[in-house]
């Protein structure tokens, strides 16, 4: 057992040492086992749940998942601090200095009078401060650990600050049909198929960013409608297994769930 006395209220810096004692010999074998690569995932989990937390609108569940998003903050920092790489402090340090830099116009003397020149004003310090040199090298940058369709969006809208882009959205609904059609080439002829799907949904992605939506998102919304209707399906298949009903009467099924919503 390590020495510790439970408190009513704990703070940050408490949080730190806490992760510590957890860390060290004769604290939890489990937490002394992780790697950045094992909990690696759960970063990823944790910032999904707290972005779930956002769209419930629920300030108790915010608060809890974002506690979880900052266990792993102090996780991978004290990681890092045993094998003598950075510290907590050294992760503050940084992110306040980055705050600073990139706000000119709040910090230094560069004139921003709305969100969008302020946006602009970051963009600029970050491509200099990560020694962006070429539009293509902004693209290259966008991490390739996000969701591909939020890879996508951020790309596109890369490429439409160096001019690459159409005017409006009738040319990218265009492009959306030809990529549909050399998909249906593709699998027509059993080649490609991998590489014309990727194309398509690209494409998809443009579509969505004119009309000014996100398309993570929409693709989200699709997901939720499918779950609901599928459940309506098997409710008016009163108990009968769905795969012995086939295809033609599953499709009356699905057509009565989408009348059903309406």
């Amino acid at each position: 057992m390590v020495n510790f006395q439970s408190m009513e209220r704990y703070s940050f810096q408490d949080l730190n040492r806490i992760m510590a004692l957890l860390r060290q010999p004769g604290g939890c074998p489990w937490d002394r086992e992780q790697t950045h690569e094992s909990i690696r995932r759960n970063m990823l989990e944790e910032a999904y749940e707290a972005v779930e937390a956002i769209d419930e609108k629920d300030p108790g569940h915010l608060k809890e998942e974002l506690g979880d998003v900052l266990l792993q903050v102090v996780f991978h920092a004290r990681m890092a601090e045993e094998e003598g790489l950075f510290t907590l402090d050294d992760v503050v340090d940084g992110i306040c200095k980055k705050l600073v830099y990139r706000h000119p116009h709040v910090f230094g003397t560069v004139d921003a009078r709305d969100s969008g020149q302020a946006l602009n004003t970051w963009d600029a310090q970050k491509r200099e401060e990560k020694g962006q040199r070429t539009a293509a090298d902004t693209l290259d940058s966008v991490a390739r650990s996000l969701p591909a369709l939020m890879r996508a969006e951020k790309i596109q809208d890369k490429a439409r600050k160096a001019g690459f882009d159409w005017a409006e959205m009738g040319p990218a609904l265009d492009k959306a049909e030809e990529e549909m059609g050399e998909l249906r080439q593709a699998v027509e002829q059993g080649a490609n198929v991998e590489e014309e799907l990727g194309d398509l949904l690209f494409a998809a992605v443009k579509v969505g960013r004119f009309a000014g939506l996100d398309s993570e998102q929409a693709l989200h919304g699709t997901c939720e409608k499918f779950i609901r209707r599928f459940r309506r399906v098997e409710e008016l298949a009163g108990g009968r297994p769905l795969d012995s009903l086939g295809l033609h009467r599953l499709e009356e099924l699905w057509q009565q769930a989408k009348q059903d919503e309406a």
